[in-house]
């Protein structure tokens, strides 16, 4: 399958909250929706899910128009939205058969996510009894549980301990690999990186930059050496301009231009005493702030931790 959104915009009153929002997801694969709060994902989450209509543009599956009656949705919100006093074997059977599924395949499928993240010795509770962690568990099954086409996971990790969330890592990568469409948002990049081929960041209703992970890391300007040395000060204090100190044996260095790096780290090498010097390889982090963020804002926040 095909997922398309095709220039996107929605308008509430005089402002503009998504502007010719485009892209594309497959099935097998994840793609990373990405933005500050505020930056419009929710708006075009919502705008995918039907829950309200665009200004302008379409959805397409395939190429055509996607049918909300015959393509099924999971969707792991952000913030909760499960019954607190509810048992949770009940309301998840009957969220599953709110979805076109039966009780039959319903009480199955959700016996066997609660057994499969060692969560079946509370299915009889209500839900607030759980820890915050367990809840997203749970949350996490109501998603998945009726075998959707098209999955929407938005901070999927948020709450969950090391061993949790490796335990999800298994269920989102099991999901990709069933060949669902898999839309990840969160702003842990580690995720993203592990598990999207392609992303879009958005700020204030735009894109900002979408592409191949991969891609977009080697179009990046590489014009900053990553250096390790014992003379990390006296490095700095001889090239103030161009150094930005990370620990006490690290800091980087810019260039004025990235064909230099060779001349560059051959006159590094000869004046101090380093030992690691290459090419700062820039992560999806650094892509996202420098993408999503606000520049005025970056560079305050910056004076404000190297004057400490």
């Amino acid at each position: 399958m095909k997922l398309e959104l095709k220039n996107i915009r929605k308008v509430f009153g005089k402002k503009v909250a998504l502007n010719n929002i485009s892209f594309t997801a497959k099935s097998g694969h994840a793609f990373g929706l990405l933005g500050r709060n505020g930056a419009g994902k929710t708006t075009t989450i919502r705008i995918l899910m039907n829950v309200f209509k665009a200004s302008g543009g379409e959805v397409l599956l395939d190429g055509k128009p996607l049918d909300y009656k015959t393509v099924s949705f999971g969707y792991l919100p952000e913030e909760r939205g499960l019954y607190p006093k509810e048992k949770i074997f009940d309301q998840l059977i009957y969220l599953a058969t709110l979805k076109r599924m039966s009780k039959k395949d319903a009480t199955s499928s959700v016996n066997y996510w609660l057994d499969f993240l060692n969560m079946s010795e509370y299915k009889n509770k209500p839900l607030d009894n759980l820890s915050k962690g367990n809840q997203q568990k749970i949350q996490l099954i109501s998603s998945i549980a009726h075998d959707p086409d098209i999955i929407v996971f938005d901070e999927p990790f948020s709450g969950l301990d090391p061993v949790n969330a490796k335990l999800l890592e298994s269920v989102v990568k099991a999901q990709i690999k069933q060949d669902k469409i898999v839309i990840f948002s969160s702003h842990q990049m580690n995720y993203i990186e592990e598990f999207c081929d392609d992303i879009l960041i958005m700020k204030d209703g735009e894109i900002m930059i979408a592409g191949n992970i991969k891609q977009i890391k080697q179009g990046y300007i590489r014009d900053k050496l990553k250096i390790e040395s014992k003379d990390v000060k006296k490095i700095k204090t001889e090239n103030q301009n161009e150094c930005k100190i990370i620990d006490d044996t690290n800091l980087i260095y810019k260039m004025t231009s990235a064909d230099q790096k060779q001349k560059v780290m051959q006159k590094l090498i000869k004046a101090y005493d380093i030992d690691n010097i290459g090419v700062l390889e820039p992560t999806l982090n650094d892509i996202f702030v420098e993408y999503a963020g606000d520049e005025k804002e970056i560079d305050e926040i910056t004076n404000v931790i190297e004057k400490r």
